[in-house]
């Protein structure tokens, strides 16, 4: 495996000089970036959607983001109507302040396992709508992931640092996928509100993850979840690295925890697909489309973070064809691969408006 470093020199050996410089988003990525979008918004306020709310939620932060380059309220109108409806589901869940994943444990019921890393997918979704809104509506919104964060803090941060997935019938420990998931989640509600809560938890999560051996066997291991659970775990590092870095032995064990994640990154992206052991069509692979969104986001955060725009770019026109065929997507079209076109939705918003993803309230 090329390590980390070597991957970004040799990288920027091979760019020429005016392409490092300036590494402009491919043409046809703001065309597509809407072309999906479109028809996530009607997925999106369709009641009648079977998708789980947490693949939803991927793609309501990246309209979010539409809404933001645009000013077009349908973006943010799909958004708000699939808030709503997450914060009137969550009203009538056990344990007070859970969200409903669209599935098991649904409103009403005390029974069935329900999961805290999927809720936090949901609740940054929700709290990204928030960001957009105004007054009570903007209110109602944020209480709502406030609601969610106040259960995460009372009943599934452990001693450690790290979260556990709620009631989950394998496992009360802590896992890497509620530790990335509501880690990312609480930093970006800090950046919100300012409550240290919130920070001081996603923080010690993130240090639970420096000392996680991510090859180890665990539940839902790396060589069994591959680009699920990279795209997870460095959520919590994408969000938060502003305030990991002011912290300089947090910062050390953080960039050592970042590069072996890029190191393997880089390393499928470098595969032709038919040689990947998690095929971007279908399980787990489908994740691949979200692994570009993080190698955009430290290409915003390093110094030498230019050269990971390229790897990223490529990535995502690769998997472009699987969605997109000869033209405009339908959901018909794409539902056997429908998690794909969410998550790279993240990473498109993510090219397109750095930064948007995680764009905060400022009036704290």
């Amino acid at each position: 495996m090329k390590t980390f470093l070597t991957f970004v020199c040799a990288l920027a050996a091979l760019l020429p000089s005016t392409t490092r410089a300036a590494l402009d988003a491919p043409p046809e990525f703001r065309t597509q970036f809407f072309q999906l979008c479109d028809m996530e918004t009607g997925k999106v306020r369709d009641e009648n959607n079977k998708v789980p709310f947490f693949v939803d939620s991927y793609a309501v932060r990246s309209l979010c983001v539409a809404y933001d380059l645009t000013g077009n309220t349908n973006y943010l109108d799909a958004c708000r109507d699939w808030s709503e409806r997450m914060v009137e589901h969550q009203e009538k869940m056990t344990p007070s302040g859970a969200y409903y994943m669209h599935y098991n444990r649904k409103p009403g019921e005390t029974t069935n396992d329900w999961y805290a890393a999927d809720s936090g997918s949901i609740g940054m979704a929700v709290l990204a709508t928030a960001v957009r809104c105004q007054g009570a509506e903007q209110e109602r919104f944020l209480d709502s992931a406030k609601k969610f964060a106040d259960l995460v803090l009372k009943n599934y941060v452990k001693p450690s640092g790290g979260i556990s997935d709620g009631l989950w019938h394998q496992s009360s420990n802590e896992w890497w996928c509620s530790s990335g998931i509501d880690g990312s989640f609480l930093f970006n509600l800090y950046n919100s509100t300012g409550d240290k809560r919130y920070l001081e938890a996603a923080l010690h999560a993130t240090d639970w993850l420096n000392d996680l051996d991510l090859t180890k066997d665990m539940p839902f291991p790396l060589s069994q979840q591959g680009p699920a659970m990279i795209f997870y775990v460095m959520e919590n590092y994408s969000a938060g690295w502003p305030y990991i870095t002011k912290d300089k032995a947090r910062k050390k064990a953080a960039m050592k925890k970042v590069g072996w994640c890029f190191d393997w990154i880089f390393t499928q992206q470098l595969m032709p697909v038919a040689d990947r052991a998690w095929p971007p069509t279908k399980g787990w692979g489908l994740k691949f489309g979200g692994l570009p969104f993080h190698e955009y986001v430290f290409g915003r955060y390093l110094p030498n973070g230019r050269n990971f725009i390229k790897p990223g770019d490529a990535e995502v026109q690769l998997l472009a064809p699987l969605m997109f065929g000869n033209g405009q997507p339908t959901w018909a079209q794409v539902l056997p691969i429908y998690q794909l076109p969410a998550f790279t939705m993240m990473s498109y918003a993510e090219r397109l408006d750095p930064g948007a993803i995680y764009r905060p309230l400022k009036h704290w």
